[in-house]
C-alpha cells in the first residue's frame, strides 16, 4: 500500500495511507545502513502486517521533490508563512529570513497576514503592498473572526504546505480551523512577554482534504542564514531583478557602488525602504559571519 508519512515518533513512522487510515510503521533496516532516514511527507510504500492494529513495515521511500532541513520534511509544495499584525507584532527582519530561505530551496512562499482586526486598514493595505510588490501573494486574515478562510481554503488546495511563522501569530487555530480530526495544542499569548508559548513540538503533517496536508512546525523566533555568501543575498530579494541591468557595474550589490539603478528606485519609492534595511542588515550579518 502506499502512502505518505504525516509524523515521526520514537521510531515508529506514521503513514496515512491510500485506504485514508494510519498506519504505525518501522522502517527497513536498509535505510539506516544507507544513511537514508524516512522524512515527514515521504511519500512511500508499506507492508500491512495488521490491519486491525493498524501496524506495517515501511519498505520504499519514492523519490523526493523537495527536503527541508528546518524543519525536517520532504516533499513540499509552498510554504504559508503567518504572520500577525499585532499580539505579537510582527518582526519583518525574521519574515524576510524565511522567505529568503525558502527562496533558496525553491519552494514558492504566500504571506497571511493574520489578527487584520486589530490593525488599521491602512497599515494591512500598506505591508500587502509592499510584499505583493515583490512577486509574493498575500492574504490578509483573521482567523478569531473567520475572515479570509476561503481564500487560505483556495491557496492550499491539492498541496502540501508548510504552515511556518513566529509562535503566538494563529498558526495551530488556523489548522484547527482548517480540518476537525486532529486538534493541535493551541496556546495563548504571554501577557508579559508578548511572546507566544512553544505550542508545537514536533513537525506533524495534517490532512485536511483529499490530496491536500499541512505541516504545522515548531514557532520560530530566530532564523540563521546559513551556506549563503553575501554576494548571494539579493538574489533573493525579488524586488531588485527588474533594475538590476541598469546598474552601472556587472554583479553590482547595491550598497555603495555608484549608479545602482537599485538604489535610485530607492530614492523614488519603488522598492521599499523596510525591505532594503533588512537586506543591508542581512548583508552585513552574512559578512561579518563570513570573517570567522
Amino acid at each position: 500500500m502506499q502512502g505518505k508519512i504525516i509524523k515521526g515518533i520514537a521510531g515508529f513512522y506514521y503513514v496515512h495511507g491510500e485506504d485514508g487510515e494510519v498506519y504505525a510503521c518501522r522502517a527497513k533496516g536498509i535505510f539506516r545502513k544507507d544513511h537514508y532516514k524516512p522524512l515527514v511527507g515521504d511519500d512511500v510504500e508499506i507492508t500491512v502486517l495488521d490491519e486491525k492494529d493498524r501496524e506495517g513495515n515501511l519498505i520504499r521511500i519514492f523519490p523526493r521533490k523537495s527536503s527541508l532541513i528546518r524543519p525536517a520534511v520532504a516533499n513540499v509544495d509552498q510554504a504559508f508563512v503567518v504572520f500577525a499584525m499585532e499580539d505579537p507584532k510582527p518582526n519583518f527582519a525574521l519574515l524576510d529570513r524565511f522567505l529568503i530561505m525558502m527562496g533558496k530551496e525553491g519552494i514558492p512562499a504566500v504571506i497571511c497576514l493574520n489578527k487584520t482586526d486589530l490593525a488599521e486598514e491602512r497599515e494591512v493595505g500598506r505591508l500587502r503592498d509592499i510584499y505583493e510588490g515583490c512577486g509574493y501573494r498575500v492574504i490578509p486574515a483573521s482567523v478569531q473572526k473567520g475572515e479570509g478562510l476561503e481564500e487560505i481554503r483556495e491557496a492550499l488546495r491539492g498541496k502540501t504546505t508548510v504552515v511556518a511563522g513566529p509562535s503566538g501569530v494563529g498558526k495551530s487555530s488556523l489548522t484547527n480551523l482548517l480540518q476537525e480530526e486532529v486538534q493541535m495544542e493551541t496556546g495563548e499569548i504571554s501577557r508579559k512577554l508578548k511572546r507566544g508559548r512553544h505550542t508545537t513540538r514536533h513537525s506533524q503533517i495534517v490532512p485536511v482534504a483529499p490530496g491536500t496536508y499541512l505541516v504545522d512546525t515548531p514557532g520560530f523566533t530566530a532564523l540563521y542564514l546559513s551556506d549563503m555568501e553575501e554576494q548571494e543575498l539579493k538574489d533573493y530579494f525579488p524586488e531588485f531583478a527588474r533594475y538590476e541591468e541598469k546598474c552601472r557595474f556587472q554583479g553590482c550589490r547595491h550598497i555603495r557602488e555608484p549608479d545602482c539603478a537599485v538604489k535610485e528606485a530607492l530614492a523614488r519609492q519603488e522598492i521599499s525602504s523596510l525591505r532594503y534595511e533588512d537586506y543591508l542588515e542581512l548583508y552585513s550579518e552574512l559578512k561579518e559571519k563570513r570573517r570567522y
